[in-house]
């Protein structure tokens, strides 16, 4: 079975299999530039789609994927079925096994979501499966899971959950170590560089079009566009929206933008003041100019968020809601009823290099504020270390920038982390929380969707965040890669194809 140790590189990468100008040359190998590094190889304690999980899945199996078509396709499970209202059935393939000969049964699937629900572990993702009351192994390719109250985008979630090798994790660190049981096998690290993936021969499923993946951390947009042009990397995401024509005109290679799933906010820690105070958090929502952002910053393609955190691509997403529209002078006169500005400068967190033109736009922002005399003081940050200040000391500041999506593409994932008691939420709204228990209560889709429409006129009117707009996802591509753009940031080379 593959050990690697992420602490220190393994194996070093050579020069040309990182800076060749022709990236599919020999054994097939492709080169994906991301935004960050990957902060821990436990698929049970990261939520990070774009980086920690895309990587993840590349060396892990799944019980099912959403595929570049938006939907969601057998993967591990070849069927599952709601039983009633409080219990699925799911059935695995026989034949998949990790590298070391362990059988990726029923038994196995079971010990991962015990794992996860143990609150020993206080795994990052134990909030997904919180409803999960118990799995019942019927027989090796068969098994049960009931839950307490009805679960209906539970299969959706599915996609999100990778499965570890229970016998080889009793020996071993999954946090800084990797077996495989997927379609590559990690060979090699450079610490906030670059990981270097092997096609798995012992993989039980389709062999990956190409032999190597190369994976390289390039933090900067301008940096990612320039190896794109280099010909260093196949494929890059998260480019500025005004770089688009540059690299099309470029003739080297591809580019363009697609609607997100993902909405970024200024999100406030209502546990510290004046965030605890609803009238000072509506009037720094009509403060910020966000048809102005779109316009400047995104070239007008981005979209204004809607008074919610979700797009129009969600279930539960309510389309009658509308932004909060820019006007200082409202803004101020709430400001003036809140008990005024503080003295102080407020920060405004950001994770540096993390979210398209996020720099630009907290900014943006902070000179708006600054207009009705609320005073910011802007602090960048790695994304590890906000992540850590988010979730782990739990002391996210006043302001941040924050981005979020929930490939569930379901109000019942993204809501819940605004939910009363949630570790991601800085909020805690009875009323808010009741609701999402409303939509958590039936399968019925029509009592969910009037579920979350509560939910979400609760949330526009407390205003637990500054909402600004739904984030286009941007990418660049070689010529030598065929690949369909998708809006939920999963970057999978299983996903990419060699041009014809």
């Amino acid at each position: 079975m593959n050990r690697m140790l992420i602490p220190a590189a393994v194996a070093a990468f050579s020069l040309g299999a990182l800076m060749s100008t022709t990236a599919l040359a020999q054994s097939k190998t492709l080169t994906i530039g991301i935004t960050n590094t990957i902060n821990t190889f436990d698929p049970h304690m990261t939520a990070s789609v774009g980086t920690d999980l895309s990587l993840l899945s590349h060396i892990y199996p799944s019980l099912v994927l959403r595929g570049p078509d938006m939907k969601v396709a057998p993967a591990l499970a070849t069927e599952w079925k709601s039983i009633d209202d409080l219990t699925w059935r799911l059935t695995l393939r026989p034949d998949a096994t990790f590298n070391d000969g362990e059988k990726i049964d029923a038994e196995a699937v079971k010990w991962n979501f015990d794992r996860v629900r143990d609150p020993a572990l206080n795994a990052r993702i134990k909030a997904w499966f919180a409803l999960i009351s118990d799995v019942k192994v019927i027989s090796p390719t068969e098994l049960e899971i009931r839950t307490s109250a009805p679960y209906p985008a539970m299969i959706e979630q599915l996609s999100m959950f990778f499965l570890l090798p229970p016998k080889w994790a009793a020996g071993h660190k999954p946090a800084s170590e990797t077996a495989s049981g997927g379609p590559y096998v990690l060979t090699s690290v450079k610490p906030g560089e670059s990981f270097t993936l092997e096609a798995n021969p012992q993989y039980w499923g389709a062999r990956p079009e190409f032999d190597r993946v190369v994976i390289r951390v390039i933090p900067e947009p301008a940096s990612r566009v320039a190896a794109l042009l280099a010909g260093e990397v196949d494929f890059v995401n998260s480019i500025p929206t005004t770089e688009i024509q540059r690299i099309k005109d470029s003739g080297s290679a591809q580019a363009g933008a697609v609607p997100s799933t993902r909405t970024v906010f200024i999100k406030f820690n209502t546990r510290k003041p004046p965030l605890d105070n609803k009238v000072f958090r509506q009037a720094l929502n009509y403060a910020v100019d966000k048809e102005g952002i779109v316009k400047a910053i995104f070239n007008d393609q981005a979209t204004i968020a809607r008074c919610e955190v979700m797009s129009k691509d969600y279930f539960g997403f309510n389309p009658d809601l509308k932004p909060y529209p820019y006007d200082p002078d409202k803004a101020a006169e709430l400001l003036e009823k809140a008990g005024g500005a503080p003295a102080e400068p407020i920060e405004l967190e950001v994770p540096s290099g993390t979210y398209l033109n996020g720099e630009e736009v907290v900014q943006a922002v902070a000179s708006q504020l600054e207009e009705i005399g609320v005073k910011t003081r802007i602090v960048e940050m790695q994304f590890s270390a906000y992540m850590d200040k988010y979730l782990k000391t739990k002391d996210l500041g006043r302001l941040s920038l924050l981005s979020q999506a929930w490939p569930t593409i379901d109000a019942d994932g993204l809501l819940t982390l605004f939910a009363p008691g949630n570790m991601y939420a800085y909020w805690d709204n009875a009323d808010f929380g009741k609701a999402l228990e409303e939509g958590r209560s039936t399968m019925d889709k029509a009592r969910r969707q009037a579920a979350y429409k509560k939910a979400t006129e609760v949330m526009c009117d407390e205003a637990p965040a500054l909402f600004l707009y739904t984030q286009p996802a941007t990418f660049g591509l070689s010529k030598r890669i065929a690949w369909t753009p998708r809006g939920d940031d999963w970057v999978r080379a299983f996903d990419m194809k060699a041009a014809n």
